[in-house]
């Protein structure tokens, strides 16, 4: 609560401030000149019993983290890759055991197994914006030093959340696109597909099939 009063006078002090700079704006330029009013420029003000709901809202788990809590668990993961288009497919194993963690607010994922003969572990978390109405999702592991972060939206019709984001090809040290499609296919079964581009065409290079225990 406290955390929440500061931010709100923060916020209100920065909106006094920023509303006489743009009074003194206005009232120094010449009116021929096209403008954006005050009124564009600043946005209405908003009541502190308004911002304190809007707060409450954002930081309360809603259905969408519920949805997440019912994946609690321990799965099996057959997982399946692709070096490069229409490439050999290459198969490991691996256990991932999901968590909500901070008061039910954020999914947390960690897996272990072996791909390629090599110890594998990784670590994934899933989150729902109350307030943008969008998924992220970051993943870490010991192949690697970087992150991959994702963001996107579930689509009821399918089941499924489509997430968008880049990952850097560590051959040429260059961003490119990435493309995560989590299919919800019953509830004991999930499905992760996720798209590379290579040669500026995308094709699949990973699937994973979730299996709960």
């Amino acid at each position: 609560m406290k955390k929440i009063i500061a931010t709100l006078v923060i916020t209100t002090l920065c909106f006094i401030s920023c509303k006489k700079e743009v009074k003194t704006e206005v009232t120094t330029t010449n009116k021929t000149d096209s403008i954006k009013t005050e009124e564009e420029i600043v946005e209405e003000p908003i009541d502190s019993a308004a911002q304190m709901k809007a707060w409450t809202v954002y930081a309360t788990p809603g259905a969408a983290h519920k949805l997440m809590a019912e994946e609690v668990g321990s799965w099996n993961c057959d997982m399946t890759f692709w070096s490069q288009p229409n490439g050999k497919a290459e198969k490991a194993t691996s256990i991932a055991n999901i968590q909500m963690v901070l008061g039910g607010r954020y999914q947390e994922t960690n897996y272990q197994g072996n791909i390629m003969g090599q110890p594998f572990e990784g670590k994934s978390t899933l989150a729902y914006n109350n307030a943008s109405k969008e998924y992220t999702t970051t993943f870490i592991d010991n192949m690697g030093t970087g992150m991959v972060v994702a963001m996107g939206k579930y689509d009821e019709n399918t089941k499924a959340i489509e997430l968008k984001g880049e990952m850097v090809d560590p051959v040429y040290g260059k961003k490119t696109p990435y493309r995560e499609v989590y299919t919800i296919i019953d509830p004991n079964t999930r499905k992760i597909e996720m798209y590379d581009v290579k040669n500026g065409s995308e094709y699949k290079s990973m699937e994973i099939v979730m299996t709960k225990k």
